[in-house]
């Protein structure tokens, strides 16, 4: 199905309203009534964006933004995570492990970016910025919890909201796994939800999503060829790595189109390279840092049977020593395929036909709610921000322009706080 829903030049708090198609919700009309609170939440996160694991003013903020709502809440020990367990309150509802519990997740962190989207609530750090959007994420699922407490009467099970530091590339979900999420309301999440707002790409309003592989498995590469070094008059007399690693990198790129399938492709950037300090002296050692994307846990397995061997077999065949570690960043992230249609069928429902698309291929991205996913099942999504014009040509996350819709917070929020109360109530 074609997305209409068009892109906007300004920034609006005014949700887009329900068609005839899609009557107005509980969740859509609380969502609409929080709308200014979320807003002003959402700006205030991103003129003060903290980095990595310990974001305190972040905390701080969800914590006052949640004080007033009736919700168990546990603190992160190695990282300033927020767990919030909401209990439902329906009369007779289920005990045990008969009970439904939902999971949602909002990512909180930053990035090192230096903001020059030229809002008037823009990064007031100097260095930092939400350029990918976790301000709205946190936000949102800060609109989901106010939502489902004023719900917590219809419910007939239990809602666990994830507020997450630590997406950007440091394992902030590993960790808070490890500290029990998944098992916060007392049994193991049944199913689990989260979205990413998009700058760029997709209409704004629009949501997007695909079953099975989502976005892709990033691992980190680390090649160094060390040598011995002299005159560039005299190469013979050294043992050069430069030539050596040039030939690696490329190798790299060989390897792709000869060993796997190119229906299961596989994405290799050298996005580091460094030897060497004047163009005639050839350099003791020489190093350069990838990342290497994969689609398929097969192709995965097949990189990690690869990669190694060949780089130090490059190395040996020019009589150098090597230094090379291939490391795991993050998995796949991989929709349930029932979850994914219970998601698509509900924003139909919710908002409309039109505001759905199905993604027709996975992302390059890579997102560390995958750890959530390969425990839960459940569904990932993209929802349109575009605050800048086309989103064909506007700048993306991680940008320094990268700008973000507000009007897609209320929507955002009743999509996640629909999807708790159709699946508890289902189950």
């Amino acid at each position: 199905m074609t997305p209409t829903e068009s892109p906007t030049d300004t920034q609006s708090t005014t949700p887009a309203q329900p068609t005839a198609e899609a009557p107005e919700s509980r969740t859509r009309e609380l969502a609409r009534r929080f709308a200014d609170d979320l807003v002003a939440l959402r700006r205030d996160l991103h003129r003060q964006p903290e980095l990595g694991r310990q974001l305190p003013q972040t905390q701080q903020r969800v914590l006052d933004a949640l004080a007033d709502l009736d919700l168990e809440i546990t603190l992160g020990t190695e990282l300033t995570s927020i767990t919030a367990v909401l209990r439902g309150t329906k009369p007779g509802g289920r005990t045990g492990e008969d009970r439904p519990v939902v999971l949602l997740r909002g990512d909180m962190d930053g990035l090192p970016v230096v903001e020059e989207s030229g809002e008037d609530f823009a990064s007031t750090t100097g260095e930092t910025m939400h350029a990918c959007g976790h301000d709205l994420h946190t936000a949102g699922l800060v609109g989901a919890a106010r939502i489902l407490h004023a719900m917590r009467e219809d419910l007939d099970g239990d809602v666990v909201f994830m507020f997450q530091p630590a997406e950007e590339m440091d394992g902030g979900a590993e960790q808070m796994i490890a500290e029990g999420v998944l098992d916060a309301a007392g049994k193991r999440a049944d199913a689990a939800y989260g979205l990413h707002v998009l700058a760029h790409e997709i209409p704004r309003g629009v949501f997007t999503g695909r079953p099975g592989t989502l976005m892709s498995a990033p691992d980190s590469l680390k090649v160094r060829f060390n040598g011995a070094g002299g005159h560039g008059s005299a190469p013979h007399t050294t043992m050069d790595p430069i030539p050596a690693l040039c030939e690696a990198v490329t190798a790299l790129q060989t390897m792709v189109t000869r060993r796997f399938n190119i229906w299961d492709p596989v994405v290799v950037t050298v996005g580091r390279i460094a030897g060497g300090a004047k163009e005639n002296i050839i350099p003791d050692s020489a190093e350069f840092n990838a990342t290497i994307r994969s689609f398929s846990r097969e192709s995965r397995a097949l990189l990690a049977e690869l990669v190694v061997p060949l780089m130090e077999g490059i190395a040996s065949a020019h009589g150098l020593e090597s230094e090379v570690s291939m490391t795991n960043v993050y998995p796949l992230t991989v929709n349930n395929p029932d979850e994914h249609a219970f998601m698509a069928e509900t924003v139909a429902e919710l908002f409309g036909e039109d505001r759905f698309a199905l993604k027709p291929t996975p992302d390059a991205g890579a997102e560390d709610f995958s750890f959530v996913l390969d425990e839960v099942p459940g569904t990932y999504l993209f929802l349109g921000a575009c605050a800048t014009g086309d989103p064909a040509t506007a700048p993306s996350n991680h940008s320094p322009l990268a700008r973000f819709d507000d009007s897609v917070l209320p929507d955002g929020a009743a999509l996640l706080a629909e999807l708790a109360v159709r699946r508890i109530n289902r189950a």
